[in-house]
């Protein structure tokens, strides 16, 4: 095995809001679409799972940990493939605001290409969840 596919990149951003509030907001699935658009323009409930029609990887399924009072966001992406890719997030305090850390992790097989597109992504992503949270 290459030792690059077991690398993982943190990603944060920090937001001027309390850990409450983005952890609110940001673990509801519906809000998903507003900031996570690695993973499409919508996501809706199908039967028992969230899925999401229109990702720029096809229909995929997003199976979320339960909400608890941890800040734990963590969520299993299901490629049409039937790969799953497992996506650590926390969410923390950082003062009298948060910080929300993503660990990207490298797929096997990944490129440096696909590895550094996903990673700017995510970051894409962070920065508008800050964005949204910011602004409200």
């Amino acid at each position: 095995m290459n030792s690059a596919d077991n690398q993982s990149r943190h990603l944060s951003v920090h937001i001027a809001r309390t850990v409450d509030d983005v952890y609110a907001y940001a673990s509801d699935p519906l809000n998903l679409p507003a900031w996570a658009r690695g993973l499409g323009g919508s996501i809706k409930r199908v039967d028992d799972q969230w899925v999401a029609e229109s990702s720029p990887m096809g229909r995929v399924v997003v199976t979320f940990v339960p909400r608890n009072e941890l800040g734990v966001l963590d969520h299993e992406v299901t490629l049409p493939s039937g790969e799953t890719a497992y996506n650590p997030v926390r969410v923390i305090s950082d003062g009298t605001g948060s910080e929300v850390v993503f660990t990207l992790r490298r797929q096997p097989r990944m490129s440096d290409a696909d590895f550094e597109r996903d990673a700017d992504t995510v970051a894409g992503d962070l920065n508008r969840l800050r964005e949204l949270m910011e602004s409200a």
